[in-house]
């Protein structure tokens, strides 16, 4: 498998934009662990070996998630490794990446909201269509775990 390019070598000012997307989603309101699991959970549906690779990395160097980084596909079926509210977020994540199938129903934006406030939840939003862009960026140049390593 080799690289097509290198996104940020190849139009630094678009790698700017995306990264101050980031940047924002970082110091938003979002959790950073809640933050790690929509990114996780995303990577999951959109396929980016590259982009899940990091983000477990990123939640594992957090404490102790080896259970919910493997479990994170299925957490409906654990109930007790993710709270109410991740779950929520998590639901919308799916709905948001998936934005074509139904949207995000009514019932999943109540659900959201009894954890969330409105600016939260734009927040939630921004963080889902940040690791959205970031996952078809990461797919569509060719990115796999360990692509920059010499």
């Amino acid at each position: 498998m080799s690289l097509r390019l290198n996104f940020q070598k190849a139009n630094p000012a678009a790698y700017q934009a995306m990264s101050t997307l980031e940047k924002y989603t970082r110091e938003s309101s979002v959790d950073p662990v809640t933050n790690e699991l929509i990114k996780l959970r995303a990577s999951q549906i959109n396929g980016c070996a590259y982009c899940l690779d990091m983000h477990a990395k990123d939640l594992m160097a957090m404490g102790s998630h080896a259970d919910r980084i493997l479990l994170l596909s299925v957490w409906r079926e654990v109930p007790h490794l993710f709270t109410d509210q991740e779950r929520a977020a998590l639901e919308l994540t799916e709905c948001v990446t998936n934005i074509s199938v139904e949207g995000v129903p009514q019932p999943v934006y109540e659900k959201v909201r009894q954890y969330f406030t409105e600016s939260e939840y734009v927040d939630l939003l921004i963080a889902i269509n940040t690791i959205n862009s970031w996952n078809r960026l990461a797919i569509s140049s060719g990115l796999f775990p360990g692509c920059f390593k010499a």
